[in-house]
Parts: structure tokens; C-alpha cells; sequence
């Protein structure tokens, strides 16, 4: 899916090449998919540069690309020590090391400490089994070193700021705009089974200090003019006191920076006496998932309970002029036409500002993933992007759960547009025109729309004829 609102940075880089910096190398990061960069121009890339270490990151929807970049930079210098972390390749490194040669090294888990005791240890003639967090091919086994302890204090970690191509990265949205990003804390204590978050960072949780996020917002607004910032966290909100003390400590700044961010309803309700902070400190965007209207499935997932309650969320945020943005997701394996039907109703009933649809979709690291495997029809991991379907429900087939999301698109957003263009003249007003414009005119909803139209006939057949057998 194109990033319809923008570029943002590659926030773990920025990390990773400090991380290598420590290990006393030169560091660089290269951005592919902001410069817009095919393979060719990767190739060429990787025959100026010539590194003696390329390391890449993946989730399960990119990791076919990220080993076909690595194998690419060996093609071009075999000696070239190739290095691989993030979410899938924590879990799946097995199937990673087995199916090619082209990567050295998997770093497991958190990656900033690992990769600087790695380079260090390679760069000196050390054992890489001795360096915990890893995994690699040694005498034709793979070997898994011990586990490394999460990093205790998360505000020591060094940034490379100065080595990104700032005027790459901007805000489709916001015209004149540079977009950053950035990490208030790490990891979430919830136990939404569809998440990976909570499994990558074993249901735990790290807070930076609130003076600490101001300070560095302030100076990436006046050393690098960065004016609207995603705050990357899984769940920014979850002690009140300190997310409120953030609040403070940015609104004190006084700087003219927006920032965007996702969290829990449940935390929108309890800050609403408070909400006008989070306006002041410049946030005009949240994003909060609500998922279904199937309370069992709610239930299954452990996501909080679908409720009245949630509503308010939408009209909360709608007082003080933030954009709110629910998702909503469809697919699950009991899914039928009417529950579908009935999460229709229910984005229409919470009237959010924005509505996105996504497919539920089994990781394959996942603690139910071999329960769910008689009902996956697609193994291609480019799919597994919460936008195409890769999982067959019972009771509906992957064109009628296609058809549904484009038509949820259509009747969301046809009854939105009239809504917006009667708006009162405002910053909110402008954000939402400019957006939609961006997001029905994207190819990502140009193809949904068209699977919708083609497909509804067939879907529809599919339907009675399920419903006949």
C-alpha cells in the first residue's frame, strides 16, 4: 500500500546507524523506498558504496524484498557481511537462514545494542557466539546465542539524525511540510493475540522521560525544521501521569510542531478533561482500533470490549478539533456476511472522521497461526499487509471479504465527503478535504474499489450458493 499521507523516516535506522557509529564505523542510511528506488538503482547504490556490512530490518510483508536485497548486495561484494533484524525475522529466523545464504546474521529482538557488540566483536576476530540476541549459520546448523535483556534505559540511546535526506520525507496533508517521527516509549502490556507488538516485546513496557521527548522535538524542529511528527509508540498512553507530564513539557516548548498518534479508546475516555492539552501540544490526529462489532471476536483477540462507551471517544476528540481515524478489521476466521453487516453499522454509528478496513491476518510466528493454517490459502508474505486476505473464513470466500472492504470504503467515504465540504472553515476542515482527495485518488483504493465493483457479482454468487450447501 502506497503511503498515501507521506514519507516519514526510518526511525530504527536512525538508532541502528548511531548503534554502528558506536562500534567506531562509518555509517549510512539509505532510504529505497523514500528516494522511490526500484533494484536497479539499489544495485548501482550498493557498487558505490561497496560497505563492508548492509543490514536491513523487515516485518512479514517486506521480508521477501529485504533477503532479495541482501542477496543483492552479496552478488555485488561476496564479502560483504549481510545482517537482518525486525519483528518476523525475530520469530522466523530458521526458515530465513535456511532458505538463503545471502544472510550472515539475524539480530533477535531489540536491535541497537546487539548490532554495536556484533560489529565489535567481528571488526576485532571475536566469536559471534558470544554476542547474545543473534542467530546464524555455523557448520551447516543454525545456532541461536542466549537472549539479551531489553535495554533499561531507553532515553541513552544515541540518534544519527544527521544522516538522513531530510527533504525526502513530508506530509501529502500538510503543504510546506517535513515529517518526522518519534519514540515517546516501547513496547505494550496488552494481550491483542493479532498483535505482534506485544509478542516482540514480551508484554512489556518503557517510558522515556517527558523532558527528554520535548527537548528532542524542539530540536529537531530548529536544526532540522521537522514541524509534524509521527509519534511511533504502541501505546504512548498507558500511565496517565506521565504521558500528561509529556504534555506539559511540549505545550511549555511553545513550538509550532503537529504530531500524529495512535492509542486506546479506553485512554481517549479517561483523558477527556485533558484533551484540550493534547490540542495544545500540537496533536491533530489519532487513530485508535476499535476492530469489530462481534463481541466473541472481540473476546478471542483480547482487544477492550466493544461498548457504547466507545462512541464518546469520536465525539471527545471531535470537541477539540483532532482528527480521529478508527480501524476496523474484517476477516476473522467465523466471519459471516451479517457480522461484516454489523461492523458496517457500527463504524457508521461512531461516525469517526477517518475509517480504515483491514484483514485479519494470521502472523506466521504467531501463538494460533497452526490452528489457523487449514484456513490460509496464501503463502506469498508480500500479502500479509492487513490489506489483502490471506485467511478463507468459514463461511465466506476471500472475494466476498475483498468486495466488503471496497464496498465499507465506498459507502464510508461517499457519505463523508458532503460531510467535510459542509464544514465550517477550519485547519481540522482543510486536513480531512486534502486527505480524502489523497486516499480515494490512490492506487491502493483504485484497485480496492475495482476488485469491489468486478467482484460483486461473483461474491454475491458465492453467497447463495454457500448459503444452499
Amino acid at each position: 500500500m502506497d503511503e498515501i499521507a507521506g514519507r516519514w523516516i526510518p526511525l530504527g535506522f536512525v538508532y541502528l546507524a548511531a548503534a554502528a557509529r558506536q562500534a567506531n564505523l562509518g555509517a549510512e542510511i539509505y532510504d529505497a523506498m523514500a528516494k522511490g528506488h526500484a533494484y536497479a538503482e539499489i544495485e548501482h547504490r550498493f557498487r558505490e558504496s561497496m560497505a563492508d556490512y548492509t543490514a536491513s530490518t523487515a516485518v512479514t510483508s517486506t521480508i521477501s524484498d529485504a533477503v532479495k536485497t541482501l542477496e543483492l548486495a552479496k552478488r555485488i561484494k561476496p564479502d560483504t557481511v549481510t545482517i537482518l533484524g525486525g519483528v518476523h525475522p525475530t520469530f522466523m529466523f530458521e526458515e530465513i537462514l535456511t532458505s538463503s545464504h545471502a544472510v550472515d546474521y539475524i539480530v533477535i529482538g531489540e536491535g541497537e545494542v546487539t548490532l554495536r557488540h556484533l560489529l565489535e566483536t567481528l571488526e576485532t576476530g571475536g566469536d559471534p557466539a558470544a554476542v547474545p540476541g543473534l542467530a546464524f549459520r555455523r557448520d551447516g546448523a543454525i545456532v541461536k546465542t542466549e537472549r539479551r535483556s531489553f535495554i533499561e534505559s531507553i532515553d541513552d540511546l544515541p540518534a544519527a539524525w544527521d544522516l538522513l535526506d531530510w527533504e525526502e520525507y513530508y506530509s501529502s496533508v500538510i503543504p510546506g511540510s517535513r515529517l518526522g517521527a518519534i519514540s515517546t516509549s516501547r513496547g505494550c502490556d496488552h494481550g491483542c493475540t493479532f498483535c505482534s507488538q506485544q509478542k516482540f516485546w514480551e508484554n512489556s513496557w518503557r517510558a522515556r522521560d517527558p523532558q527528554r521527548v520535548a527537548d528532542e522535538l524542539e530540536y529537531l524542529y530548529r536544526t532540522y525544521h521537522v514541524n509534524v511528527f509521527m509519534i511511533t509508540d504502541e501505546f504512548p498512553t498507558r500511565s496517565r501521569e506521565r504521558w500528561e507530564a509529556l504534555l506539559d513539557a511540549v505545550i511549555y516548548k511553545d513550538i509550532p510542531v503537529y504530531l500524529l498518534m495512535e492509542t486506546r479508546a479506553s485512554d481517549i475516555i479517561r483523558d477527556r478533561e485533558i484533551i484540550w492539552k493534547y490540542r495544545k501540544a500540537g496533536i491533530i490526529y489519532i487513530s485508535v482500533g476499535v476492530e469489530t462489532a462481534g463481541q466473541p471476536t472481540v473476546d478471542a483477540t483480547n482487544k477492550e470490549p466493544v461498548s457504547e462507551e466507545m462512541k464518546q471517544v469520536f465525539d471527545i476528540l471531535r470537541e477539540e478539533e483532532i482528527v480521529s481515524e478508527a480501524s476496523f478489521m474484517v476477516g476473522f476466521p467465523e466471519e459471516t456476511s451479517e457480522s461484516i453487516n454489523k461492523t458496517m453499522q457500527l463504524v457508521k454509528r461512531y461516525n469517526p472522521d477517518i475509517a480504515n478496513f483491514f484483514t485479519f491476518t494470521p502472523w506466521p510466528y504467531s501463538d494460533g497461526y497452526n490452528d489457523l493454517k487449514p484456513l490460509i490459502r496464501i503463502d506469498d508474505y508480500a500479502k500479509y499487509n492487513l490489506v489483502d486476505p490471506v485467511l478463507e473464513p468459514h463461511n465466506m470466500s476471500i472475494l466476498q471479504i475483498e468486495v466488503a472492504i471496497a464496498d465499507g470504503y465506498r459507502r464510508f467515504y461517499m457519505g463523508k465527503i458532503i460531510e467535510y465540504m459542509t464544514m465550517k472553515g477550519t485547519f481540522k476542515r482543510d486536513y480531512l478535504m486534502r486527505i480524502t482527495k489523497l486516499f480515494m485518488g490512490s492506487s491502493f483504493v483504485m484497485k480496492k474499489l475495482g476488485i469491489g465493483i468486478l467482484g460483486k457479482i461473483p461474491a454475491k454468487m458465492e453467497e447463495m450458493r454457500r448459503g444452499r450447501s
